[in-house]
Order: C-alpha cells, then sequence, then structure tokens
C-alpha cells in the first residue's frame, strides 16, 4: 500500500473495488510512460538521479509497457490506477531503483500531464475524422452536383437548391468544429508536471526541460491551478458534443430523405439493417445510431461540468471521474464521424424523385415577390400580392406556374406575360449568384474550393 507509513490497516475490499480506476485509465499507459521517462530523464539531468538510474528506469519502463502493449501484463485492482501499477511493476523488474521514478512528483501533476497527453493526441485524430466526413460530404456534392431538391424551413417546402449546397452547409458546421479543436490545442499544450501534489518541490527540478522533450511549448505557471484545471477536458466535452449536434443533424436530413415519404436516397444495404418481424424494411440504423449517441456526448460534459462545479482547490477525488466521460466521448466521436462518412460513401440520389420534387412551382414563390420588387413594387405588398395568388392557386387546384398572364394581372397590373420566365428553375437558380447563395455556379465553385482546402490539410 503506497501509504502504509501512515495507516495501520490496509483498505477493506469494499473500499479497494470503489476506488480503483485501472479497469479504464489503463489506457493512458504510453502517456503515463511517456510522461515519466521525460521526467527521469530530467532528474538525471539536474543530478537528482543517475544516469545509470535513469537508464535502468527507461529500460524497465519500456519493458512494462511492451508487455501492455502484447496484452501480457498483469493489472492489479488494488494499486488503484495506471500510475501505481507500472511503478509497482517497475520496482518489481528492477529493484528499489524503481522507487525513484516518483522523485519529485504527485500522482496529481502526474495524471494532469497523462490526460493532457492523451488530449493532445486525441484532438489530432478526431481533426482528422472530422476532415474525413468533409471529403465525404464534398464527393457526395461532386457526385450530385446538378441535382436540385427543395430547401425546407420548419419541415415545409422552401426554395430549390441544389443538394451539394444543401451537404455542402455541413461541410461548414463540421470546419466550425475543426476550428474550435485547433484552437483548444493550445489550451491542453502546456505542461504541468512538476507543480507537486499542489505547491511544487523543493527539488532543484527544471520543468523546462521535462516540457521541451515532451513539446510542450510552455509550463503551466500556478501549480493549484495546474492540478485541478481540467478546463481542457471540458473545452474538448464540448468540441465533441457539438460535432455530435451537427452530426445529429445530418442524419435526421438522411433519415428523412431515406424514408418513403421522401424517397431521395438510396443507402447500399451494406449500410443499413433489417426488420426481425417485417421483411420489406430496410432501416438507415446507421443515421439513427448517430443521431441518438449524440445523447451520450451531451451527457458526458453536463457530468463533468456538475462534477467540478463545486470543487474546492486543489485535487479532489471527484476528478478521477472526468476520465470515463472524456474516453467514451473520444470514442464516440471518432465512431460517428467514420461510419457516417463510410455510410455517405455508399449513398446515392435518385434523381428522378429529386426533379420532380423540385419541380414544385411554389418553390418559386418569392421569386415572384421579387419579380414585382424589380417592377418597383415594395416588398411587402409583393408578398401580400403572391400570398393571395398562392390561395387563388390552391383553392382552384390550380398550379401556380399555370396561371394565365389575366389571372395574374387581376393580383396586380404589374405582371405581364414574363412572369412566365419566373419558373423556369434554371433560370431561377442562375440568379441566385450572391455569394454564398445557391446557385449551380456558386456551389461547383465552392465544390472545387473544399476540395482544394481537403487536399492538403
Amino acid at each position: 500500500m503506497m501509504w502504509k507509513g501512515r495507516f495501520k490497516k490496509s483498505a477493506a475490499d469494499a473500499v479497494k473495488n470503489f476506488t480503483e480506476s485501472i479497469s479504464f485509465d489503463q489506457r493512458l499507459f504510453r502517456h503515463d510512460i511517456q510522461g515519466s521517462v521525460a521526467h527521469v530523464t530530467m532528474l538525471a539531468e539536474v543530478g537528482i538521479l543517475t544516469k545509470p538510474e535513469r537508464d535502468a528506469i527507461i529500460k524497465g519502463l519500456r519493458e512494462i509497457q511492451g508487455e501492455i502493449t502484447r496484452g501480457t501484463f498483469k493489472f492489479d485492482p488494488s494499486l488503484e490506477d495506471i500510475h501505481m501499477n507500472i511503478e509497482a511493476a517497475l520496482i518489481a523488474k528492477i529493484g528499489e531503483t524503481g522507487a525513484k521514478l516518483h522523485t519529485a512528483r504527485s500522482r496529481n501533476d502526474q495524471i494532469a500531464l497523462d490526460m493532457r497527453l492523451f488530449v493532445r493526441d486525441e484532438v489530432e485524430n478526431i481533426r482528422q475524422k472530422v476532415r474525413l466526413l468533409q471529403k465525404s460530404l464534398v464527393d457526395f456534392g461532386r457526385r450530385h452536383g446538378k441535382v436540385l431538391i427543395p430547401g425546407y424551413t420548419h419541415l415545409q417546402r422552401a426554395q430549390p437548391v441544389p443538394i451539394a449546397h444543401h451537404m455542402l452547409a455541413y461541410v461548414e458546421m463540421l470546419e466550425r468544429d475543426y476550428e474550435r479543436l485547433s484552437d483548444s490545442y493550445r489550451r491542453v499544450d502546456v505542461m504541468p508536471l512538476g507543480s507537486g501534489a499542489l505547491g511544487g518541490s523543493t527539488l532543484p527540478i527544471r520543468r523546462e526541460m521535462v516540457a521541451e522533450f515532451l513539446d510542450f511549448p510552455k509550463v503551466t505557471q500556478n501549480s493549484m491551478d495546474a492540478v485541478s484545471d481540467r478546463d481542457f477536458v471540458l473545452e474538448l466535452l464540448f468540441d465533441c458534443a457539438l460535432i455530435g449536434l451537427h452530426c445529429s443533424r445530418l442524419s435526421e436530413d438522411l433519415v428523412l430523405w431515406a424514408g418513403t415519404e421522401f424517397g431521395l436516397i438510396e443507402i447500399e444495404d451494406g449500410y443499413c439493417t433489417g426488420s426481425s418481424l417485417m421483411p420489406q424494411k430496410k432501416n438507415p440504423d446507421l443515421a439513427e445510431l448517430s443521431r441518438g449517441k449524440t445523447g451520450r456526448l451531451f451527457g458526458n460534459l453536463i457530468s463533468l461540468l456538475t462534477t467540478l462545479k463545486g470543487l474546492p482547490l486543489t485535487y479532489n477525488r471527484d476528478m478521477q471521474e472526468d476520465k470515463e466521460p472524456l474516453f467514451d466521448s473520444v470514442d464516440t466521436t471518432k465512431a460517428v464521424l467514420q461510419i457516417l462518412a463510410e455510410m455517405l460513401d455508399h449513398t446515392t440520389v435518385d434523381e428522378d424523385r429529386a426533379a420532380q420534387m423540385a419541380s414544385d412551382p411554389l418553390l418559386l414563390a418569392t421569386d415572384v415577390a421579387d419579380y414585382l420588387v424589380d417592377k418597383g413594387v415594395a416588398f411587402r405588398q409583393a408578398h401580400e400580392i403572391v400570398g393571395r395568388a398562392v390561395k387563388h392557386s390552391e383553392a382552384r387546384k390550380k398550379p401556380l406556374n399555370k396561371l394565365g398572364v389575366e389571372e395574374w394581372k387581376k393580383f396586380s397590373p404589374h405582371f405581364d406575360s414574363d412572369i412566365r420566365e419566373v419558373f423556369d428553375l434554371e433560370n431561377a437558380m442562375a440568379k441566385r449568384a450572391a455569394a454564398g447563395a445557391a446557385s449551380l455556379k456558386n456551389v461547383q465553385a465552392e465544390i472545387k474550393r473544399w476540395q482544394k482546402t481537403l487536399e492538403v490539410s
């Protein structure tokens, strides 16, 4: 027991079971050993360890890392966590020299370092997965670059848009996610080791040297903050939650489009599931599960926010609860990004169905109002005029584009024979030429821009 000098009795079995974290924090073993190697290297440089002691410790740590990697290492729950399991194994392997590993550090600053090393790696891993989904979305847009569909507000048909424009909206969302991850990296990229339990060490350590070994650009400047800070974890959990939100919205669109009522897309069989009862069913379960997993990402963020909100400085054992939400959010986010990217690569659009839906003349009602504005009518008046025309069209079950010129003139004398040109879909799309608007020309330019951006990132 690591505190046997103070305690007469070992911890009860129930206590050991309740307090252990090795069942989940063992995945930090590479980061723990990475930090330990840097630490003992520094201790040798400042004369606290001899070079033979340093070499023996590093050799032992490397052997332990190999055993864990191969799955031959036996973790002991009674040793609580990854730090003590590795340290105990090191002492058993090289003798009392291994007991010098913990010189000038606490598990408090040790886990702060391990977590920062882990988060730093995972920020980059998630960024790569974000790029993967962006590439799939852009490629989907390229494959169906000229396909028009109705855009929706309030889940009601609104205006025609290229389906590529719709998908590029998610590329933009994910780009903001990518930028947030990149920005958060700056705040995680700070080295806390050497802060001790909370007040630093009296030994002549050189923290900047450890930071250099571990490729940290700077060290923490307040030892109490260093061991109790988990802002960088919360920030990644927020980033994951927002990525999950964006993926959930995309998933909802895909679920709707795959349904019979929309019938817009076909997802290959290998990326769908069936029903145990109804033989005709083909369900977009991957999109549904991706949508559902967002709740876990939200929950993990709220869980850790709640855990940390009332903690006094500095370290409290409550903070052990930071790991499982972090690990779960990281794994879930990467899995969702990966599977959505793969599924999109195996999804096609029913172009005939899309053309049928996009031909709805009501989608161009706003264009009719703009037609009147071009003739000098105030927009609010034009809006009201077109609204009356739509009501007239619906009452007579006559499509808007089938109304005669004389019928149009009943609503406003500004209507003339050129009103028919408004319902030319190709012409209507070409007019949406402002920056960011949904013209086919704009969309093709955006696809090329994103292809170039994603090629070099």
